[in-house]
């Protein structure tokens, strides 16, 4: 078996994280950095136990014939054409989220994905975690019944003590709260209805705490997505909030619902129907990326290029379904008025 070789594109926080997710994966091998800062060769060793080759430039490092993979780890703007400059090249790409900031750059990705023929993973993460993957089989399963209504929210402060706050004020480079964050709420709401959105209508406003006065754009929306089944979904979005990091989901069906690490059923007679039952699982608790489960991801994408499949956990129509949920809310919360997905029409 060939091991898969990885170049890092963006030596900052997520990068960090994808190297030891790479690293920690059987035939698979980071080594290459493609960074605008000169870091010395101790530094990389000191922080992963190995040296890197550094490339200043990007062009320079799709020209590198080791390398089979690409991990985009820059800031949202740069993605689009990165990402194109790398399926031209041959190589198969992992993206941070957003993929883009608007919808003409998702088409543009998913143009240069289809006309490669290489993988294209979006870090939407949240999936692999132990919650969504306890949610998504007990909904298989029927525990709670036909989903009508479920909520996913995204509560995550991120003002002047946080690292990306200084570029990611900047409507350019940050979009929306929805974009630059909260699309991994939508993104779960949308995995875990399984339905297709149709419309969707939002509101969107901003803290009076002076923390967050450099932004640029509103850092709280609330969105409501309409099913083509009638399910009613809800997602919160919150880079403005002076609380500890939340990612809250709830979910109602027809025979019971299910709120974070708790479910409450009329499936199971031997429950309680005065309170709810316990999940030991995982939860969404925290927007460090150290702490996300990106192997499953990666893992996914390994066995995608190595079997010659489709990827099966996050596959791009799904990223970019997401992307087009999130950028129609904003656009309805600027309109003020329910907005269609068919305005959103394909490449």
């Amino acid at each position: 078996m060939r091991t898969l070789r990885f170049g890092i594109v963006g030596y900052g926080w997520a990068a960090g994280a994808h190297i030891k997710s790479f690293e920690a994966i059987e035939g698979c091998e980071v080594v290459a950095v493609c960074s605008r800062r000169e870091i010395p060769r101790e530094q990389f060793v000191a922080r992963h136990g190995k040296a890197f080759r550094l490339y200043r430039d990007y062009d320079s490092l799709l020209a590198d014939s080791d390398i089979d993979v690409v991990s985009i780890c820059t800031e949202h703007p740069l993605h689009v054409e990165q990402t194109e400059k790398a399926c031209a090249a041959g190589k198969h790409v992992v993206l941070e989220k957003p993929m883009a900031l608007d919808w003409e750059g998702c088409l543009r990705v998913e143009r240069a994905a289809r006309e490669s023929g290489v993988k294209v993973l979006v870090c939407f993460e949240v999936r692999a975690i132990g919650s969504f993957v306890t949610y998504k089989k007990m909904l298989a399963e029927g525990v709670i019944g036909k989903v009508h209504y479920a909520e996913v929210d995204y509560y995550h402060g991120i003002g002047p003590w946080y690292r990306q706050y200084e570029w990611n004020v900047k409507k350019a480079f940050g979009g929306s709260s929805l974009m630059t964050a909260g699309c991994h709420a939508m993104d779960g709401l949308l995995w875990l209805v399984g339905e297709e959105p149709v419309e969707v209508m939002s509101y969107a406003t901003q803290s009076a705490h002076p923390a967050f006065r450099a932004y640029e754009y509103p850092t709280t929306s609330s969105t409501l997505v309409k099913f083509r089944n009638g399910a009613v979904g809800k997602v919160a979005s919150s880079i403005d909030c002076i609380q500890p990091y939340l990612f809250n989901v709830h979910l109602l069906g027809a025979e019971g619902a299910i709120w974070n690490d708790k479910f409450h059923t009329d499936r199971y007679g031997g429950l309680r129907k005065t309170g709810w039952s316990t999940l030991n699982v995982q939860l969404v608790d925290s927007g460090d990326v150290e702490h996300h489960p990106y192997i499953p991801l990666f893992e996914d994408l390994v066995g995608a290029i190595r079997e010659g499949r489709e990827l099966q956990l996050v596959s791009l129509e799904s990223a970019i379904l997401t992307h087009k949920a999130c950028l129609a809310a904003d656009l309805s919360a600027a309109r003020g008025a329910p907005v269609s997905l068919k305005e959103f029409s394909s490449g």
